[in-house]
């Protein structure tokens, strides 16, 4: 991949830029118009200190598609989801394999599990690949990135109620921790689409409250079966391997968590991590890693305490949750649904 976008060219034709790709793409693919700098692109696309590498706006929709093959200050931040979606689909594919899965009782919240990363990791990579075509997409498909992510939220919550907490959080925490989760989940999403919504840039502070107190309380409420487990796993010596994929789990989420809230490294060096090494990408890759770690664990929770599964839990109360996630998922695409209406009648206002 490194190799196809650091061969790319330039050339001019009727004044416009174009980007030459490799021989290779060049007979199957339209011709790329160049990235340009911060200030050809409206205000509602620029990102603190990263000053090129942008796409211009109104191009066709076939120009980014197209755009996952470009050099451009997005294309990581697609790249990395779009492996991780591949890989967390190759390894279910191979674990169901291995383990003679079928859609059963037992095994529908680790299907749900499944669904809503790659959800969530196809939701993030189509808005980091088409947002850039008008400001309409822009809000369109960030909210359906945050959609994606109340989706992962409960799916998490969901494995982690059912494969990996232990009894002594089960018997404090089990009659509220599924309806405080999916409410979370929601709250986070519509948290996300607010702060989008209410404001502009340069962005003040109380848009990052409004994103990151949402989705930091659905992380502690989803993460605290396992954390439980962690902790009482190492101060009693921990040898479960799944409780050490957990433990990666939470570090990999605490460092992108990190990345997502601070501007690091480019705020030192504007203009130098344009296309490779920005915050977003590196908190990417991390919640990448993070998910890839969970689904390790949870893969090996479920094959290890099926027993206790069946002893906590009635096949009614499974279907039920379970069935909470669609729920879920229709309640947040429709607050994110009621933002982007008002949105575009603003669009609308402000084009006349």
């Amino acid at each position: 991949m490194t190799a196809i976008l650091e061969r790319i060219s330039t050339l001019s034709l009727s004044g416009q830029q174009f980007c030459r790709l490799p021989k290779l793409l060049e007979d199957g693919f339209p011709k790329m118009p160049c990235t340009v700098k911060e200030s050809d692109v409206p205000q509602l696309f620029r990102e603190p200190y990263i000053q090129a590498g942008y796409r211009p706006t109104g191009q066709d929709w076939r120009y980014y598609f197209f755009s996952l093959f470009q050099k451009h200050n997005e294309v990581v931040n697609v790249w990395t989801h779009l492996l991780a979606a591949l890989a967390v689909l190759l390894r279910f594919s191979t674990f169901a394999e291995a383990e003679e899965l079928s859609l059963e009782v037992h095994s529908l919240p680790l299907f749900v599990f499944v669904l809503s990363s790659v959800t969530y990791l196809t939701c993030s990579l189509l808005a980091h690949l088409l947002q850039s075509k008008s400001e309409m997409s822009h809000y369109t498909f960030y909210f359906v990135d945050y959609v994606g992510v109340s989706i992962y939220q409960y799916g998490s919550a969901l494995a982690h109620f059912y494969y990996s907490a232990d009894q002594a959080w089960y018997d404090k925490f089990w009659l509220f921790f599924l309806p405080a989760a999916a409410f979370c989940g929601w709250l986070s999403c519509t948290g996300c689409c607010y702060a989008k919504y209410r404001y502009r840039r340069p962005y003040p502070i109380m848009r990052k409250v409004c994103q990151v107190l949402p989705a930091g309380l659905a992380f502690v409420l989803d993460i605290s079966p396992v954390a439980h487990r962690v902790v009482v796993c190492h101060l009693e010596g921990c040898e479960e391997a799944a409780a050490w994929y957990h433990t990666f789990q939470i570090l990999f989420f605490l460092i992108s968590a990190y990345f997502f809230s601070c501007p690091v490294p480019e705020k030192y060096f504007p203009g130098s991590c344009d296309i490779v090494g920005h915050a977003h990408q590196i908190f990417h890759t991390f919640l990448a890693i993070c998910t890839l770690s969970q689904q390790e664990a949870i893969f090996l929770d479920y094959k290890n305490r099926q027993d206790i599964f069946l002893r906590r839990h009635s096949p009614l109360a499974v279907v039920l949750s379970c069935g909470s996630f669609f729920g879920l998922v229709a309640c947040s695409a429709a607050t994110a649904h009621i933002l982007q209406r008002r949105i575009k009648v603003e669009l609308a206002r402000k084009e006349n």
